[in-house]
């Protein structure tokens, strides 16, 4: 066993997991677009040093460039402003959940793009059971809230499922597209780039400018976002590629069955958010989905003849 890798591993999933508490701190005196902007220049600058310091190769065929703006746009503004404008209404608890429908929308997306990805019987049965989860969560909101704080936490919600199908729709056109031509250091670092220059004008001139540099700003919510794109972004990407290297892909993206757990719990405890029946049954629902989505059925071992057996009984 590879005790690094699997230190890594749960590693990669409490720091990711802590990720909506950290989003959520940020957004209660920062806009979405101004978290999202500190966020991927953090990890911009410090995963560019690491290609140049590694003198990893960087593309420069029109192609991968184009596919590497694409991704950046598709993958990382536009999911994570739509995450951090969600968490501004709803827990961080709920949001880490339901940022797990990723790997369901990933399913449908794949189907229509891989032809050794298609959707069978029990992948359908999966993916209703995931998204019933999800319509539990959704009733949750409808139930312990009312009137504009339904609507805007609804909204919410909704946004976090928006930005999972977003994962679901770049990471699969990433695979489809640019997968074994270009290094991951450089994917992630060139799409953290494209996010941090495309959230640029936005962040430093909309809306009166940059708020840290008109008001005051609590240390909690810079803290909060500081580490948000030092160790939740640079550092985490860095040991997610150790780990699939070390121990493949798949075991790797196992990785998502922690994030919620991690994201419900710091949630309860560090924000006193509310963990009700609905979360727990619509948590449990998404990850069952989930899980019967990625059950491998055993391979048949193909049976040979076998040489004459010679009884020898023995009595013990």
């Amino acid at each position: 066993m590879n005790r690094q890798a699997w230190t890594a591993f749960w590693f990669i999933g409490l720091i990711w997991g802590s990720s909506f508490l950290l989003i959520r701190v940020g957004v209660r005196e920062l806009r979405p677009i101004e978290v999202v902007f500190i966020r991927t220049s953090i990890a911009a600058i410090g995963l560019g040093l690491v290609i140049a310091l590694r003198r990893v190769p960087i593309p420069t065929d029109w192609r991968n460039i184009r596919a590497l703006i694409i991704i950046g746009l598709g993958n990382v503004v536009a999911p994570f402003v739509l995450i951090s404008w969600g968490e501004q209404h709803i827990a961080s608890g709920v949001a880490a959940v339901l940022q797990s429908t990723a790997a369901l929308f990933t399913l449908v997306v794949a189907h229509f793009a891989f032809t050794d990805e298609r959707i069978t019987t029990r992948k359908i049965v999966g993916l209703l059971t995931g998204f019933v989860g999800v319509i539990v969560l959704f009733s949750r909101e409808l139930t312990s809230t009312g009137g504009e704080a339904a609507t805007l936490g609804l909204l919410g919600q909704l946004a976090i499922v928006v930005a999972s199908a977003f994962y679901a729709t770049f990471t699969t056109y990433s695979r489809k597209i640019i997968q074994g031509s270009v290094e991951p250091v450089i994917l992630s670092g060139s799409t953290m780039l494209v996010a941090a220059l495309a959230t640029a004008p936005f962040a430093l001139f909309a809306e009166g400018g940059f708020t840290p540099l008109r008001q005051a700003v609590s240390s909690d919510v810079l803290v909060s976002v500081v580490i948000l794109g030092f160790l939740n972004t640079f550092i985490a990407y860095l040991f997610y590629y150790f780990v699939v290297r070390e121990l493949g892909a798949s075991r790797a993206s196992m990785v998502t069955y922690i994030v919620p757990v991690v994201g419900v719990i710091l949630g309860a405890l560090l924000l006193a958010e509310e963990v009700g029946l609905p979360l727990v049954i619509g948590t449990a629902l998404i990850f069952v989905g989930i899980g019967i989505v990625n059950l491998r059925r055993p391979a048949r071992r193909q049976i040979t003849p076998a040489a004459p057996i010679v009884e020898n009984i023995t009595e013990e």
